[in-house]
């Protein structure tokens, strides 16, 4: 018998990544009450436990997807287990980080593509991209 199993939680725990780093889309954030306090948690599509949100979580969301929780539905987040400091002991704990965005197919063909080359002895437009100052900065 695992010890873990004997002592099941409504939410999701570092043992229960078994190691394995978890690709999720976040489905809602609420607020619950959690030991006295009220915490965000957050839920995943097709998953049913939620995670209870710590302030490293959050912040490392909410830089990829805003300050309010109602804009990360639908987000995608990487779970993955850490062994991080809490209360001056080392434990496992989950920590999130977004995946790196792919370009949508039309921006890897242009992105590919390789740069435009325009034959022209023309200068370009000054459309504010192209300054004429001699600023030296």
């Amino acid at each position: 018998m695992r010890i873990s199993e004997a002592f099941p939680s409504n939410y999701l725990r570092a043992t229960d990544l078994q190691g394995k780093n978890v690709t999720a889309i976040i489905d809602r954030v609420e607020l619950e009450e959690i030991g006295g306090e009220h915490k965000p948690v957050i839920y995943f599509r097709g998953k049913e436990k939620g995670l209870v949100c710590n302030k490293t979580n959050a912040n490392n969301i909410a830089a990829a997807y805003g300050d309010d929780t109602d804009g990360w539905t639908d987000g995608e987040i990487v779970l993955f287990p850490a062994m991080v400091d809490f209360q001056g002991r080392t434990v496992e704990a989950i920590r999130v980080r977004v995946p790196p965005r792919r370009p949508a197919p039309a921006q890897r063909v242009a992105a590919t593509a390789g740069p435009r080359v325009v034959a022209s002895n023309e200068p370009p437009p000054n459309d504010g991209r192209h300054l004429d100052d001699d600023i030296p900065f």
